[in-house]
């Protein structure tokens, strides 16, 4: 079976974030397709922000196009944080879901409608007892749970969701989030 997955990285993350992200989950996960996306440029934190931003580039369209044009007979759109709003935004715009994984890491949680789709994952972090940053709520059933180590800082374990390696010594603000990155693939 072929997947793809369409990833946005949350607030902040730039182009070198991603592509670091996405050589990592490149080697790990060969025969997979890996797309991703940075933070657009100019957007606040904000899910509202965030998605005017990146539909004003153009990319929204654009990303819908290549998600139903792509063959590929899984294909995960996965969000970091506040990538959830643009992840979300874009599995609302598509015309057929019945292949898509829409994948919530520590971020906004996907609509009602969205959660109503058995292959819908939220995923929130722990470790010893903490809870991420965004830790999810019941949410109907979706969430899942990562049990991180060495992660009970706030940033280090909101991004052990996407970067395996990190911990409180190396993650210890937004920046570098991405830091040493290996690609946490939890989803697939």
């Amino acid at each position: 079976m072929s997947q793809s997955v369409f990833y946005f990285g949350g607030y902040h993350a730039t182009d070198l974030d991603i592509d670091t992200w996405l050589r990592s989950a490149r080697t790990q996960k060969p025969a997979v397709e890996f797309v991703g996306f940075p933070w657009p440029k100019g957007a606040g934190a904000g899910a509202e922000s965030a998605v005017n931003t990146f539909s004003q580039h153009g990319h929204y369209d654009s990303v819908i196009d290549d998600i139903q044009g792509n063959g590929a007979d899984t294909i995960f759109i996965v969000g970091h944080s506040s990538g959830c709003a643009i992840a979300n935004a874009v599995d609302a715009g598509l015309e057929w879901t019945e292949n898509i994984v829409l994948v919530a890491l520590d971020g906004f949680s996907p609509s009602d409608y969205q959660l109503d789709r058995e292959t819908t994952q939220v995923w929130g972090a722990t470790c010893d007892g903490v809870k991420s940053r965004n830790y999810p709520g019941i949410v109907k059933g979706r969430r899942k749970v990562f049990t991180a180590t060495n992660c009970k800082s706030e940033w280090a374990l909101h991004f052990s969701l996407v970067n395996a390696n990190a911990t409180d010594a190396l993650v210890d603000s937004v920046a570098k989030g991405y830091a040493k990155c290996r690609a946490n693939l939890l989803f697939l």
